[in-house]
């Protein structure tokens, strides 16, 4: 199955050099899933050929503007174009009421339900979950409660070998039970174990969104061994002392991050505008962790 992310945002606070405010679409077969929705978001949905009919679910980290000031202009979209369908948000509680005094006082009425789920922040929770995907919060530290999200994909069920079902006879209405790990007994009595008829199913995989926040390795065992991790890289080594200052991260310290979780892949972004070249953060990510890459605009990153 599909599962891939595409870049819309990977700028910080302020927009600059062609780069935007943070948001990520994450895709699994065709069910989209936006990941902070900062200003310009639709733009950049349309840019990247993005059918915005197919988002039932986003996902705010906090309600800095950078993350979040895309979304009434989404919302109204929305409106505009009659969408009818529920749309979730899953995001920090005071949300809802910042959405809710805009429609008032612009007089909108939402021709579509808004589900608002309430994030707490208190430990990590699993928010989301459905027939493939489970998503769970991170908890970040930055100077706004904040949270990561973790999207991980369930074990599917276990791969039936086809040339058992010759070789053995299986009839297909035993096959759903087979595939869940029942035997198999054949028209003379004998029981073939499952462990012969079928294969494991492919490795689980799985996607860490961690926005701002300040250097920290407290939820490095719950993204261990993540298959594509995003880290906020906001500031080069030589703002070390700003990055702290400011509950941000540096490149090498998001890198360390990724390697101390066994991470396969880690994307950087939440850049700092006082970079225009960003060789130099990557060159120091990459001297900790080689497998680092910029959060282009655009990019598509198969998970």
């Amino acid at each position: 199955m599909q599962f891939d992310l595409t870049i819309l945002g990977s700028n910080g606070a302020i927009p600059a050099y062609d780069r935007h405010p943070s948001s990520h679409i994450l895709n699994y077969n065709g069910h989209l899933f936006l990941i902070d929705c900062g200003e310009g978001t639709q733009f950049q949905l349309n840019k990247y050929g993005i059918k915005r009919g197919r988002l039932d679910n986003i996902f705010i980290s906090h309600l800095h503007g950078d993350h979040y000031f895309g979304l009434i202009g989404l919302l109204t979209s929305f409106n505009l174009n009659w969408r009818e369908h529920p749309l979730h948000i899953y995001g920090p509680a005071g949300l809802e009421e910042i959405m809710n005094v805009h429609f008032k006082h612009s007089k909108t009425q939402l021709k579509f339900e808004i589900h608002y789920h309430p994030i707490v922040d208190d430990e990590p929770r699993v928010i989301y979950e459905d027939s493939f995907l489970q998503v769970e919060t991170i908890i970040l530290k930055h100077r706004l409660p904040t949270t990561g999200f973790l999207f991980k994909e369930k074990v599917g069920l276990r791969k039936i070998l086809i040339e058992k079902i010759n070789e053995y006879g299986i009839p297909f209405g035993q096959i759903p039970g087979i595939k869940k790990g029942a035997d198999f007994t054949d028209a003379h009595g004998k029981t073939i174990p499952n462990a012969e008829l079928t294969a494991y199913p492919h490795t689980p995989r799985s996607y860490a969104y961690c926005s701002d926040t300040v250097y920290t390795e407290h939820f490095v065992a719950q993204v261990k061994e993540v298959g594509l991790l995003y880290h906020e890289a906001t500031f080069v080594d030589e703002h070390t002392a700003r990055a702290l200052e400011t509950f941000h991260t540096t490149g090498r310290q998001a890198a360390t991050v990724a390697k101390q979780a066994g991470a396969k892949k880690l994307v950087i972004g939440h850049f700092s505008a006082r970079y225009e070249n960003l060789d130099l953060l990557l060159s120091q990510s990459r001297e900790v962790f080689p497998e680092t890459y910029l959060a282009i605009e655009g990019t598509v990153f198969e998970i």
